[in-house]
């Protein structure tokens, strides 16, 4: 795969306001929706998830650290029909999900044919609405049965079920999130490691995980193929030299980067980890350099960095920016240009696509569905974040495509139903309906280049069922 077609940017003026329109994009930049489709699995104990339905459709079940299932979640594996009537109704051109290993292979083997069906069906509903599917082939959902037989590497299966439709395909989302939180501290499952525990020259897991990463890439049936990672912009603390290269430093985003760019990893991770660091032979060099098409960015937020163990959010009692509904997430949303700036200046002006960007509030279980459907901070921040995109793409960056998370409240990792980032707020307790926040009304107008009416009677509906009493939200 080569990433060297020359990518043409639109050069117009443009402020970081919330007066960006679609119309400030050039016609083939993408607007899409991102959306994990993920069953709970051993390496995820409280994770994104929408699928659900964990005991059907073919589905071994997985082992859960924490003890809990997909029994109370979005149920989108019986509902799909719905939610992508639902993306149609917002204009979306594509629609980003990803697969679940232990219902395509369930018991570790290729006999998932009612999970390979409902992808199929899935696939071709999207492509029948006119909506293109973009397909994450591993976001952590590594069932027991193939981790304990060390073979979970049969990715060629979903090229050859779905490659003749499927055309824009994303091998891995967030390593660094799965590495360092799975094989590092332990924190997450499969909880290799300890929070004390660092990278040796004997820790093989994390040195088989980091090059399975970057040699899976392969060739396609005619689509497209790269690698989605997180980054958090790092701005210094202060004018230290010391703050400064830790800043520099902490946009490690090219752990994972540079090989597939350059062949090799970053000489600030070779000066710093030495003979820890797995070397590449010729050929392995041979294959993974330029083998994708392009690059993959989530970013929701920024921190100041500094010579210290944490990278501090806040200095001088100031935080960097407004904080959200989650303890990481501050709204900075300068941040995305200057880390796509930075992106476009280090690896040679790669083709990308901002694969998630999004903000939450807390998930207030008291709150009436009225006032949770009022989320101007959500509307604030994409605006923002899309002006500042438009800077970056007048900067030259060849941006192409951006995927806001999410369309739907869902299952928080960590942080389970606490927090909630759709532009559909979920009654989680009524049947899961979902009812359009006024982001939703607003991405919608954004999308199709017009002024729509809010559903008025719907809304009116709402407040009716809720005159009386204020309905407890949650699980």
């Amino acid at each position: 795969m080569a990433n060297t077609v020359p990518c043409a940017v639109v050069r117009l003026s443009v402020t970081a306001s919330a007066s960006t329109t679609r119309h400030d994009f050039p016609p083939d930049f993408h607007l899409w929706l991102r959306h994990l489709q993920l069953p709970r699995s051993l390496f995820l104990y409280t994770r994104r998830h929408v699928e659900g339905a964990y005991a059907q459709g073919g589905r071994s079940l997985s082992k859960i650290l924490d003890g809990s299932n997909g029994f109370l979640l979005l149920i989108i594996y019986n509902r799909f029909k719905e939610d992508v009537a639902l993306l149609k109704k917002l204009g979306v051109d594509a629609y980003r999900f990803s697969l679940s290993w232990s219902r395509i292979l369930p018991g570790g083997r290729l006999n998932g044919k009612e999970g390979v069906k409902f992808y199929n069906d899935l696939i071709d509903l999207l492509l029948a609405q006119g909506i293109e599917p973009c397909v994450t082939i591993f976001f952590f959902d590594v069932p027991q049965c193939l981790e304990d037989e060390q073979d979970f590497a049969e990715y060629e299966v979903c090229f050859f079920e779905f490659g003749d439709r499927v055309k824009f395909w994303i091998t891995q989302n967030e390593p660094i999130t799965f590495t360092k939180n799975g094989y590092v501290d332990g924190s997450f499952p499969p909880g290799h490691g300890s929070t004390s525990a660092r990278p040796s020259a004997k820790n093989g897991d994390i040195d088989v995980l980091v090059e399975s990463i970057i040699l899976v890439m392969v060739d396609v049936q005619g689509g497209k193929i790269g690698i989605t990672n997180m980054s958090v912009w790092q701005d210094p603390y202060s004018d230290a030299q010391a703050d400064i290269e830790a800043a520099s430093s902490s946009r490690f985003f090219g752990w994972f980067v540079a090989p597939i760019v350059t062949g090799d990893y970053p000489p600030v991770m070779r000066d710093r980890v030495g003979n820890r660091l797995p070397k590449f032979t010729p050929n392995e060099v041979k294959t993974v350099k330029g083998s994708y098409d392009f690059l993959g960015i989530n970013y929701y937020t920024t921190n100041w960095a500094a010579y210290k163990p944490t990278p501090p959010a806040v200095r001088d009692g100031v935080p960097i920016g407004e904080q959200a509904g989650s303890d990481w997430l501050y709204v900075v949303p300068y941040g995305i240009r200057n880390l796509l700036v930075h992106a476009k200046n280090k690896y040679n002006n790669p083709i990308i696509y901002l694969t998630e960007n999004g903000v939450d509030e807390k998930n207030d279980k008291s709150a009436t569905i009225t006032t949770a459907l009022k989320d101007d901070h959500r509307i604030k921040y994409h605006q923002e974040h899309l002006a500042f995109l438009k800077e970056a793409m007048d900067l030259g960056v060849c941006l192409k495509g951006y995927f806001p998370w999410s369309p739907f409240d869902n299952y928080e990792w960590t942080e389970g139903y606490t927090v909630r980032f759709g532009m559909y707020y979920v009654d989680y307790v009524n049947g899961y309906t979902r009812y359009p926040k006024r982001s939703a009304i607003w991405y919608m107008n954004f999308l199709n280049k017009n002024v729509l009416p809010r559903p008025k009677k719907q809304i009116k509906e709402i407040e009716d069922d809720n005159a009386s009493a204020k309905r407890k939200r949650g699980h």
